[in-house]
């Protein structure tokens, strides 16, 4: 990783290691050739856990196996609403088999629905979403959120399902305030990505002012989204101690304290305590 004048390394704001990344896909290929050094970069930067998420069963016993070595890496699991269409009858099954056999998932996602790509039917991608949901309630666990331009279905849906108060991570928020009001009357948590370092992003600056502090969440969701100064390079677990500095600054508030905060809630949301 390349440093420039103008573009701090994540360790130089010196943070505790209370930090956790709380969605990450770090199975990911642009992770392939240098998984060892940024997790180093992570730890040196104050993470002290990241939540990787795996596609559905495929993808976690094709990649699960480079995590071995990586006791400060859990697992999250769901089948993306991208991938509705081709879901095979027999992965939601194959799915509980793994949550029930490897202790270090902690929660059923990202799951939800995506009307941005049109690459499934609304039906298809809705019933996918229920039956997962189903899952997450038969093994007790949370749920991580994926919405794109299909907000009020996936709210009907989580309510219509009994979501209501139980735990639940709206993945990689980015709405306004009145729309962060909304989730929080229903008791679930706000991951807060990179992008609201972005300087045209005044809503969502504007709603994280307002967010209670107990109720929010800091994210990579790398590779993608990387906060400023690294807007536009690959994100990584890192660069999430730049989200909790935009944090600090908008809610005027030491980015030591964002950071223990936002970890500590990730940690109790995900059972790692």
């Amino acid at each position: 990783m390349s440093k420039k004048k103008d573009r701090p390394l994540p360790q130089s704001l010196g943070l505790p290691r209370t930090g956790v990344d709380a969605h990450a896909h770090l199975d990911a290929t642009e992770f392939d050739e240098d998984l060892d050094e940024v997790l180093m970069r992570a730890r040196e930067s104050g993470v002290a856990a990241i939540g990787t998420v795996f596609m559905g069963p495929d993808a976690y016993l094709k990649g699960a196996a480079r995590f071995d070595a990586y006791a400060d890496v859990f697992f999250l699991m769901g089948l993306h609403p991208e991938d509705a269409g081709t879901v095979d009858t027999g992965d939601i099954a194959r799915m509980e088999r793994l949550f029930r056999d490897t202790p270090r998932f902690k929660a059923v996602g990202e799951i939800g629905l995506d009307y941005y790509w049109d690459v499934s039917t609304k039906e298809i991608q809705q019933r996918i979403f229920r039956d997962q949901l189903a899952l997450a309630r038969e093994l007790d666990l949370p749920v991580a959120i994926h919405s794109r331009d299909a907000e009020e279905d996936t709210l009907a849906i989580l309510l219509d399902m009994g979501f209501h108060d139980r735990p639940l991570q709206w993945h990689c928020f980015g709405r306004d305030l009145f729309f962060a009001r909304e989730l929080l009357s229903h008791g679930w948590h706000l991951s807060i990505p990179g992008t609201v370092s972005y300087k045209k992003n005044t809503l969502l600056m504007e709603a994280v002012q307002k967010i209670p502090l107990e109720r929010m969440f800091v994210e990579t969701d790398c590779p993608f989204l990387a906060a400023e100064p690294y807007r536009g390079r690959r994100n990584e677990p890192a660069f999430v101690v730049f989200t909790a500095r935009t944090i600090a600054e908008l809610k005027g508030l030491a980015v030591e304290d964002i950071w223990t905060a936002c970890g500590n809630n990730a940690r109790h949301f995900f059972g790692l305590i």
